[in-house]
This record gives structure tokens, sequence and C-alpha cells, in this order.
């Protein structure tokens, strides 16, 4: 986990120039995450700088939103203008939120490259309340075109860490064998397909 640190702490102050390519898919995903955070208590995991929860935090009662990188918080907390919006550095792997506290958690763009996913997934069970919702938007490199698998070339070579590829349809299965029902997905068109999850707990 170290060197993926390292990886988003050198890389947090392009992070916003790197995204701003997809900006169309995001403004789709922000459309559909307001009316599921209105007036929740939410969890925003692996936030880098804070580009989902800035968006959306008017909707929301309140964000806790953390990533595993100072540098990333850092850049975060820089222009939040939000009092509902608390930036931290937290492990996703060990959380300290007591059991059931978020009405909603999300986790985007980030089950795909942190190892073992299915841990990550394991603490979001267990800090989201019974009725409560994961927002789980994904890319799902292995659905790429010819030049999405030549720029996913490019960015491991820059030392980008991908730890899962998997289609639209293994990443939904992977969240099902994982204790979840997925209630709603969507795959928005990105650099890479970017797969919308809407998410519901079930028994693992």
């Amino acid at each position: 986990m170290q060197e993926h640190k390292n990886f988003w702490d050198k890389n947090a102050g392009r992070y916003d120039r790197f995204m701003r390519k997809d900006r169309a898919a995001y403004d789709e995903m922000y459309a559909l995450i307001r009316p599921v955070v209105k007036g929740k208590t939410v969890l925003e995991l692996a936030t880098g700088t804070g580009l989902v929860a800035k968006n959306i935090v008017n909707a929301a009662a309140h964000i806790e939103a953390t990533d595993a990188s100072v540098e990333m918080i850092a850049e975060a907390k820089r222009d939040n203008q939000s009092a509902k919006l608390h930036f931290s550095v937290q492990d996703m792997f060990r959380l300290p939120y007591a059991d059931k506290s978020f009405d909603v958690v999300i986790v985007s763009n980030a089950l795909h490259i942190v190892p073992q996913p299915e841990k990550a997934l394991a603490e979001i069970h267990r800090v989201l309340k019974d009725d409560g919702v994961l927002i789980a938007p994904t890319f799902t490199h292995a659905g790429n075109s010819f030049s999405g698998k030549v720029r996913a070339f490019f960015m491991k070579l820059a030392g980008f860490p991908l730890n899962s590829k998997w289609t639209s349809e293994e990443y939904l299965r992977f969240l099902r064998q994982n204790g979840w029902a997925v209630r709603k997905s969507v795959v928005l068109k990105a650099s890479f397909p970017l797969t919308y999850a809407e998410c519901e707990k079930t028994e693992v």
C-alpha cells in the first residue's frame, strides 16, 4: 500500500487536470448521486482531491471525505467552501467509525486500484447502516477500446496502480459475490468505461 500512497502523494497536484477530460461523464455521475445522498450522512473513501464530495455536498446533510494520501487531502482542503464537508486522512481497510454510522458510502474509482478490494467492501459493509446505500462507480478497464488499452499501458508505465481489470459484468458480479445487491448500474462513456453501481447490503 505504501507505494500506492507515494504515487498519489506525488500526483495530487496534477489529479484534477487529469480528470478534466472526463468531465461530461463525471457530471452524469454527480446527477445520479445527488438524489441518493439528499439529506443523508455520507462517507466518501478515496476522495482524492474531493471532486465528487464538493460536487454533491449541497444535496447531503454531511460528508466525511477520506483518503490515504496526505497530499490529496491537503489539496482537497485547499478550496473547501462547505461547513458540511470534512476531509481527513484514513485507511479504508481500518476505518475509525462505529458500526452502522453512515446512510451512504461512496467509493469512486478506487476498487480497481487497491489490493484486496473485497476487504475494503467488508469494512464498508461494517460502517454502512443496514438500509444504507453503497455507491461504487469504477473504471472497468477490461472493456477498453484499443486506444483505451494503449492509454492504460502508458499509465502503468507511469506507475499507476491497477490491481483489478474487470469488464462491467465482472465488476457487478464481484460486488454481488461480496455481500451486495446491485439495485442500479449504468455504464458511462469516459476515457475508460465507467461502471456506476448503486448497492444495498446482503448477507455475505
